[in-house]
């Protein structure tokens, strides 16, 4: 303990060696074990009651619909396209069975970042990377860059967060993102209007 009254050593959050995927576990035969999720679609209907009603007539989704503020329009009048990241996120889960194990909100926090990346980029590109200072004059980093950095970084965290849950529960091996053609698409779509 130190002076303070803290303690300094012990165990460093993400420190060590990462744990094998779940995929690379079953081929060497090692002992695997995967998140088992509840299955509602058993027989639910036994109920013996005489007065339940019409109710209400719900409606099945297969993907939870991303919020508004995803695809909002921004000061320049062009939609933020993160519903896109969104959608292809959510369907590249999908594929590898885990679309389940991801939380909504962390999957719309990553899908905004990695738009707000995108936009600060092609701010970047547009203004270029000098701004000129308000008061002086002279010239300074552009502020955009500054934000691109913390941006990308909170999207790869974010990705992280996701990758984790899928390496640990894919019993699949796979490789890529669904982010390999996404920006490429964003950037094509953002220009055309």
């Amino acid at each position: 303990m130190a002076k303070d009254g803290t303690y300094r050593g012990g165990r460093r959050v993400k420190a060590g060696s990462k744990p094998d995927a779940l995929a690379d576990k079953i081929m060497k035969g090692a002992p695997a074990k995967r998140m088992e999720l509840p299955d509602f679609t058993d027989d639910m209907t036994d109920f013996d009651v005489d007065d339940i009603g019409d109710g209400v007539e719900l409606e099945g989704m297969d993907m939870p619909s991303p919020d508004d503020y995803l695809s909002a329009l921004q000061k320049d009048g062009k939609p933020l396209g993160a519903d896109e990241i969104y959608k292809e996120t959510w369907l590249w889960l999908k594929e590898r069975g885990c679309e389940r194990l991801v939380n909504k909100r962390l999957l719309e926090s990553y899908s905004e970042a990695f738009a707000r990346y995108i936009q600060c980029s092609e701010a970047v590109s547009k203004y270029g990377m000098l701004g000129k200072h308000p008061t002086t004059g002279a010239a300074i980093a552009s502020p955009f860059t500054q934000l691109l950095m913390n941006f990308q970084k909170q999207a790869n965290l974010l990705w992280y967060e996701i990758y984790d849950i899928v390496k640990q529960n894919c019993t699949e091996p796979f490789e890529g993102s669904p982010q390999d053609s996404v920006m490429e698409q964003l950037l094509r779509s953002r220009r055309n209007m």
